[in-house]
């Protein structure tokens, strides 16, 4: 599970951020503190993997305090300026969300930084494509929707269905199970692999004509 530290000043926007997190697979909220001073508090007793950080704070700004944390963060702040936001990234921050926004768009972001963690979680040095394919993974949620010409609603029964399956699948096997016709299903499965949240092989049946085989990545 990924540990997680909402540092907010408001206590009902910081139950709210609390509630969006616990409905994500795979994360756990550890903490809540109002003040840079109860984050770094909370930071010195406790193993905190992801702090998701406002900017406005009543002892000290949150984009401060963000310079001094050696844990991964991401910015849920209503500070929309370009200033900020240059800031934020040049800071460390790894995603960066302005207020109001919905549970799914904070839902996708945590999502693609599960993603990120489980492609760098090797304790080996990394080849520069893995490097890139982290990246890619890390801003998958930032995309406000599917690719053009896609369904949101098909890339993610596409997605869950290869990430279930526990093994390589064909379109053809995806088609049947999900009751899409296969172009469909190859169309969708092409461009997770494009994407790097899954793998393409090829394998060579008995008549030589190579068969398409995919498997989830993306964790």
């Amino acid at each position: 599970m990924i540990r997680v530290l909402v540092v907010e000043d408001d206590f009902r926007v910081a139950q709210v951020h609390v509630d969006f997190t616990r409905r994500v697979e795979g994360f756990t909220v550890v903490g809540t503190a109002r003040t840079a001073a109860g984050c770094r508090e909370f930071l010195a007793r406790h193993a905190v993997d992801l702090v998701l950080l406002d900017s406005y704070l009543p002892d000290e700004p949150g984009l401060d305090l963000l310079r001094d944390l050696t844990v991964d963060a991401m910015m849920l702040t209503a500070a929309a300026d370009a200033a900020s936001v240059r800031a934020a990234y040049a800071r460390g921050a790894l995603n960066y969300l302005v207020k109001p926004f919905t549970a799914e768009q904070l839902a996708a972001r945590l999502a693609a930084y599960r993603r990120y963690r489980g492609a760098l979680a090797a304790d080996r040095p990394l080849a520069q494509d893995e490097i890139d394919r982290g990246w890619r993974l890390l801003h998958d949620g930032d995309r406000p929707a599917a690719p053009k010409g896609q369904s949101a609603v098909t890339v993610r029964l596409v997605s869950e269905a290869l990430r279930h399956s526990g093994g390589p699948r064909t379109a053809a096997e995806i088609a049947d199970e999900l009751g899409i016709s296969r172009a469909t299903a190859q169309r969708y499965l092409a461009a997770l692999a494009r994407e790097g949240a899954a793998e393409m092989r090829l394998r060579y049946g008995t008549t030589g004509r190579p068969e398409h085989r995919y498997r989830w990545l993306a964790f």
